[in-house]
């Protein structure tokens, strides 16, 4: 049979590590090809090879029968081949179709033709059903609109397979399910997609067939149809794998975190947390859900000093922190897991070892006489890095070479550690596979059951329901209403996000 792609045994290597350990993928035309595996497998590696980002030691790649030599990206779109990356390539202060058209510029008469890219670009906008604003500046769109501008700007070149580096990762519920169907649109045009991902639930309900690759080796191809979330979870990890969070029943002490009629406003001075007010006790784990946008992001801010109230007061452990800078939050026994880890998480130009010791390298025994102890650092880092799984050739390697799950995986083993009165986790598995999600549980779980109090901030229903005790739904910067875990759905949860009203003795 002639595969639109074929990549046979290929070997990609870098110093210390070998990525890509003669695997093999070969993708029919007009299917939704899943590449799975665990964070750091070697699945965006292997795509870079097909990208031309990287060259292989070994192997062949194919396109439509036809071997070739992919040297670099422009011999890829050359080919047909486009790629939406996880981290998105697009200048912030440029319009959408200044982005699209990006070094494939349409001239005439020696200038750029800008109205006919702004029609080119609405035209494939509207056949694909994008729904994309040709004129908006990047920087003025959300995260699932710019992740559209990125699948238009493989489309604007042409391309007919295209390659999704985990399209899923920051991307709202409602996102997601308009993300499947534009995948569906592209399908029923003629094109073919690689998905690489690790979510189980959208291979189920949009791949076809699926590769799966484990530490770099290639542990073969399935047809969707035949399998269960099981049966992959099994094939990615090894091992099976626990989609049920397992807790004994929470043992609440007293209050750790006491918010009392929060006001924060946003960086246009609107008020978006209004009257806030929330307790956390020692020994549970209290759930935010809402929909994105309500006020979730300038609370953690605010709670961790990293965003000055405007009123209100904000207490840990009897302390009021309200106005703290941020090393005083921490040092008053708040642990702070962020939801952008290359933002607020890491510095990516530093060591593994270095981002683990953030928040204390100032502290004996890593500094003394001002000066920092680096045997001493690397030493703590090495005991972390072996506790927490944090695949990475050894402790001094940059961080930002680490896959997205192990750069997650370094930022807990820092802040969990230290053991903190307050874990506060927002958006903690955002990205991660679900060998790394159960074990980042059942790490919250555990500092639950040493007496801290843990807040977990998640889009992700089914985590803020399984991993949580108690619910403090969202809407519009106010808690509007907190139930139990275990007495409530995602139905009644999606009602009180959308600012209804819970029913009295409604039957569940």
């Amino acid at each position: 049979m002639e595969y639109v792609i074929e990549m046979n045994n290929i070997r990609k290597e870098f110093p210390g590590i070998v990525a890509n350990d003669n695997i093999t993928l070969q993708v029919k035309q007009g299917e939704i090809h899943a590449l799975l595996g665990e964070n750091g497998a070697g699945k965006s590696t292997l795509m870079n090879v097909l990208f031309g980002l990287y060259q292989p030691e070994k192997g062949e790649i194919k396109v439509r029968g036809k071997k070739v030599e992919v040297t670099d990206p422009n011999v890829a779109n050359d080919l047909g081949i486009g790629m939406v990356h996880q981290h998105f390539m697009l200048v912030q202060t440029f319009t959408v179709t200044e982005n699209i058209i990006l070094g494939s510029e349409p001239v005439n008469k020696g200038t750029i033709d800008h109205r006919k890219a702004v029609k080119d670009v609405a035209d494939i906008s509207d056949r694909y059903g994008l729904k994309v604003d040709p004129n908006a500046k990047i920087e003025d769109i959300s995260v699932g609109m710019q992740q559209r501008v990125e699948i238009l700007k493989t489309l604007y070149r042409g391309a007919n397979i295209l390659i999704f580096d985990e399209p899923t990762a920051a991307l709202t519920p409602q996102e997601i399910k308009e993300l499947i169907q534009i995948m569906k649109n592209l399908i029923n045009e003629g094109k073919s997609i690689i998905l690489i991902t690790h979510k189980l639930k959208e291979i189920m309900q949009v791949c076809d067939r699926c590769t799966v690759i484990r530490r770099g080796k290639g542990i073969g191809t399935v047809d969707v149809a035949d399998s269960t979330e099981n049966s992959l979870a099994e094939m990615m990890v090894g091992r099976e794998v626990s989609f049920e969070v397992e807790k004994e029943a929470a043992k609440p002490k007293d209050n750790v975190l006491s918010i009392k009629d929060l006001h924060v406003e946003d960086a246009r001075g609107i008020g978006v947390v209004n009257g806030l007010n929330l307790n956390v006790k020692a020994g549970e784990i209290i759930g935010v859900a809402g929909v994105d946008g309500n006020g979730q992001t300038e609370l953690i801010e605010a709670i961790t000093g990293l965003r000055q109230a405007k009123s209100g007061t904000i207490n840990v452990s009897g302390k009021d922190i309200t106005a703290f800078k941020p090393r005083k939050v921490t040092e008053a026994g708040v642990g702070h897991i962020p939801q952008d880890r290359h933002k607020h998480g890491l510095v990516l130009e530093f060591t593994v070892g270095e981002n683990i010791l953030l928040q204390t390298y100032y502290q004996k025994p890593y500094t003394k006489n001002g000066v920092l102890n680096y045997p001493k650092m690397y030493e703590k880092a090495r005991e972390l890095i072996e506790e927490y799984d944090v695949r990475t050739p050894n402790e001094k390697t940059m961080a930002r070479s680490l896959s997205g799950g192990n750069q997650q995986k370094a930022i807990i083993a820092r802040e969990v550690d230290r053991s903190p009165d307050l874990l506060i986790a927002a958006q903690p598995t955002r990205g991660l596979d679900v060998g790394a999600i159960e074990f980042i549980h059942r790490k919250l779980i555990e500092e639950r059951d040493k007496g801290r109090a843990v807040l977990l901030v998640s889009l992700e229903l089914d985590e803020v329901l399984n991993v949580s005790d108690r619910i403090a739904v969202i809407y519009e910067g106010e808690i509007v209403e907190i139930v139990n875990a275990k007495e409530t759905d995602e139905k009644e949860l999606g009602l009180l996000m959308a600012g209804g009203k819970k029913e009295a003795g409604e039957p569940k």
